[in-house]
C-alpha cells in the first residue's frame, strides 16, 4: 500500500485513538500525573495579582478598612507585605514551570522515542514492495516526524490545556468574587470565542495530510540529490532539480497558508469578542461604581482579572485547534502500526537441511495485478548445481532469483525444496539457508569488519580472516590505515566497485549458505576488477546450490543448467553446448548477439 493514499479515516475517533495510543501512556502515568498536577496551581496562581489588587487600591490608596477572619488589616501592613509577596508570588511560580515544563518535555520525548523505536521494529520487517511502492522521503517523514508531533506535542497540549483552563477558573473566581453581575457578561463574551473552533477540523485533516506527503516529496529530492549528485552534475541538471525543490516547497508554502487564511483569524475575532466584552463591562461597571454597589479597587481586580482572562481562553482555543492536528498525527502513526507485510511469516517448520532438489513449479508472479511478470516458469536445480538464467532485461530474471528469499512471494504456483513448499518454512531459516551477492550491493556506515560480520555476528576471528583471503580483499584491506576497522562511507563511496563488491562476497562467504544467489553481480565491473571479483565468487560458490543470473560468459560454460526467460516464459531449458544445437532457438540467438563476442576475445588473450 502507498502511504500517500492514506486517507486518515479514523482522525476524529478519539476515544479509538485514545486507546491505541495509552500503552505508550500507561508506564508514565505517574510521571504525567504529576506533570498535570503541577499545571493547576500554575493556572491558579495566575489570577493572585488580580485578587490583591482589590484590598491593595481599597486600603492602601484609598484608605478604606478591610477585616479579615476578624482582624482588621490596616494600610501600612498591606502597604509593607503585599510588594515582596508578589516577587515571593513570582519566584514560586517561576519554580514551578521550570519543573513542569522539563518534566513535560521528558515524558513527551520519551512517549515519542518508544513510538519511533517500534515504528523501526515494524519498518524493517516490511515487504519488499512497500518499498517499491513508497519514496524514502515519505517514508521519513511518516516514521520520525509524525511520532513527534502525535507524543511530544499530545502531552505539551494537555498540559497547556490543564493550566489555561485552571488559569481560566481561577481568574473567574476573582471575576465573581469582586462582581458577579459583571462575570456573568464577560464570561459569556470571551464564551463565544469557541464556537468557530468547530468549524476547522475537517480542514485542519486535508491539508494536515497533504503537507506530510508534499514534505515526504521534498526529503526524497535532498536524499536522491545526494546521492546521485554525479549524474545532476554529468548531466546538467541542477536548474532541473531546483526548479522541482523549488516548486514543492512553494507547495508546503501554499497548504501552510491556506491553513493560516483559515485558522488565523480565530486570533482577532477572539480579540475583537474580548475587546466588545470588556467595552461592555467598562460601562456597566462604571454604572454600578457611581449606583455604589462596587468599589474602585474590586473594579479594578475586575477588570485586570477580564485583561488576563483573554490569554488563557485564547490558549484554550488553540489548544482545541492544535489538539485536531495532534490526532491526525496520532491517527497517521497507528495506520502504519496496522501496515501488515505481505510476506506472511506462518510456516511451522524449520529449514534445517540442505535442499536435494529446488524446484520452480508453475510460477507465477505480477508486482502489479495488472501486469503478469512471470507466466508458468517452472525448472529444477539438483543439489550443487549451477543454474544460469538469461534472457532479455525485462524477461523476470531478476523477479525469479527475488522469489527465492521471499522478498515477494508467488500468486500462483509454487517454489519447493524437497518437495516442501518454501512458504511451509520459517521466513529466518529460509533466509538463513541462502547468501545473495547483488549488482549494486548496499554497504552501511560502519567499519569493513562490522560490513562483513553482519553476515554472521558469531564468526571467529579465524573465519573473517579466511573469508577475506578467499574475497580477495586481503592486500586492499593490509593497503589501509586502519585496516580492517576502516569505515565506510555512505552507501559505500569510498570503495570501488569491484572493492564494495568483494565486501559483499566476503559478508555472503561468512554467512556459509548452502544456496547461493548471484544477481549480475560482476555487471557493473571493468575487466580488471570482474575477473579479482570472479575469483571471490568462485570460492563463494564452491559446493554450493547456485542461481545466477548470467552476465559473464565462463559462467554460462560452467553451468549445470541455463534456463531462458523471454517475456515471463521459461523457453529453453538445457547446458550451453546443448542450446547452441538448436538452430533457430531462443539462446542461440542472445548468444550470437551478446556472448559471442566474449568467446572471441577470450580466445585471442
Amino acid at each position: 500500500m502507498k502511504l500517500d493514499d492514506i486517507q486518515t479515516q479514523k482522525a476524529f475517533d478519539y476515544k479509538y485513538l485514545l486507546n491505541r495510543i495509552f500503552p505508550y501512556i500507561k508506564p508514565l502515568m505517574f510521571r504525567i500525573l504529576i506533570a498535570f498536577f503541577l499545571a493547576i496551581p500554575l493556572g491558579l496562581l495566575d489570577g493572585a495579582t488580580a485578587f490583591v489588587l482589590k484590598p491593595y487600591i481599597d486600603v492602601v490608596v484609598n484608605g478604606q478598612t478591610l477585616v479579615l477572619f476578624g482582624y482588621t488589616l490596616t494600610r501600612d501592613f498591606l502597604a509593607t507585605i503585599i510588594p515582596p509577596g508578589v516577587v515571593l508570588f513570582a519566584a514560586f511560580q517561576g519554580t514551578l514551570r521550570y519543573l513542569n515544563t522539563y518534566l513535560t518535555d521528558w515524558i513527551s520525548m520519551t512517549i515519542a522515542n518508544k513510538i519511533k523505536v517500534d515504528l523501526y521494529q515494524k519498518l524493517v520487517y516490511l515487504d519488499s514492495k512497500f518499498y517499491d511502492d513508497n519514496s524514502s522521503g515519505l517514508v521519513i517523514s511518516r516514521f520520525l516526524t509524525d511520532p513527534d508531533l502525535a507524543a511530544r506535542m499530545l502531552i505539551g497540549v494537555l498540559k497547556s490545556l490543564i493550566t489555561a483552563f485552571t488559569s481560566s477558573l481561577g481568574l473567574i473566581f476573582v471575576l465573581l468574587y469582586n462582581s458577579w453581575e459583571l462575570a456573568v457578561v464577560g464570561v459569556l463574551v470571551l464564551g463565544g470565542a469557541f464556537i468557530p473552533m468547530t468549524l476547522l477540523r475537517k480542514h485542519i485533516k486535508k491539508i494536515s495530510n497533504k503537507t506530510t506527503v508534499v514534505g515526504g516529496d521534498i526529503t526524497t529530492v535532498f536524499n536522491e540529490t545526494y546521492k546521485g549528485n554525479k549524474v545532476i552534475t554529468g548531466y546538467n541538471l541542477q536548474e532541473k532539480e531546483y526548479s522541482k525543490v523549488k516548486q514543492l516547497i512553494r507547495k508546503t508554502f501554499d497548504l501552510q497558508m491556506s491553513l493560516t487564511k483559515r485558522v488565523g483569524w480565530l486570533s482577532p475575532i477572539m480579540y475583537i469578542i474580548a475587546s466588545v466584552g470588556i467595552a461592555f463591562v467598562l460601562v456597566f461597571g462604571n454604572k454600578l461604581i457611581i449606583e455604589g454597589k462596587l468599589t474602585t479597587g474590586s473594579f479594578a481586580s475586575f477588570i485586570t482579572s477580564l485583561l488576563l482572562l483573554y490569554k488563557p481562553v485564547k490558549t484554550l482555543g488553540n489548544d482545541l485547534t492544535n489538539i485536531q492536528t495532534i490526532f491526525v498525527a496520532i491517527n497517521r502513526v497507528f495506520e502504519l502500526f496496522d501496515f501488515n507485510s505481505r510476506i506472511e511469516d506462518t510456516g511451522k517448520r524449520e529449514l534445517d537441511f540442505v535442499p536435494n532438489n529446488i524446484e520452480f513449479k508453475n510460477v507465477r508472479f505480477s508486482y502489479e495485478d495488472d501486469k503478469e511478470i512471470l507466466k508458468g516458469v517452472s525448472f529444477e536445480a539438483k543439489k550443487g548445481q549451477t543454474i544460469a538464467i538469461v534472457g532479455n532485461s525485462g524477461g523476470g530474471k531478476s523477479t525469479v532469483v527475488n522469489l527465492l528469499p521471499r522478498f515477494y512471494d508467488v500468486k500462483q504456483g509454487g517454489i519447493y525444496f524437497d518437495c516442501v513448499n518454501i512458504k511451509d518454512f520459517s521466513l529466518n531459516s529460509l533466509r538463513n539457508s541462502i547468501s545473495q551477492v547483488f549488482q549494486n550491493n548496499f554497504l552501511f556506515s560502519l567499519s569493513i569488519k562490522e560490513n562483513i560480520l553482519m553476515g554472521n555476528p558469531n564468526a571467529t576471528e579465524q573465519d573473517l580472516k579466511r573469508v577475506i583471503k578467499a574475497a580477495h580483499l586481503d592486500d586492499f584491506i593490509s593497503s589501509l590505515e586502519n585496516g580492517i576497522d576502516t569505515i565506510v562511507a555512505e552507501d559505500g563511496t569510498s570503495l570501488s566497485g569491484g572493492q564494495q563488491q568483494r565486501v559483499a562476497i566476503a559478508r555472503a562467504m561468512i554467512k556459509d549458505a548452502p544456496i547461493v544467489v548471484l544477481d549480475e553481480a560482476t555487471s557493473a565491473l571493468d575487466n580488471k576488477s570482474e575477473q579479482i571479483v570472479q575469483k571471490a565468487l568462485d570460492n563463494l560458490t564452491k559446493d554450493k546450490t547456485v542461481f545466477v543470473i548470467a552476465h559473464r560468459l565462463s559462467t554460462i560454460f560452467n553451468a549445470d543448467k541455463i534456463v531462458v526467460l523471454e517475456d515471463g516464459n521459461v523457453v529453453e531449458i538445457g547446458t550451453h553446448n546443448e542450446l547452441l544445437k538448436a538452430e533457430n532457438g531462443r539462446y542461440r540467438a542472445l548468444y550470437n548477439m551478446q556472448f559471442k563476442n566474449q568467446e572471441t576475445n577470450l580466445e585471442k588473450i
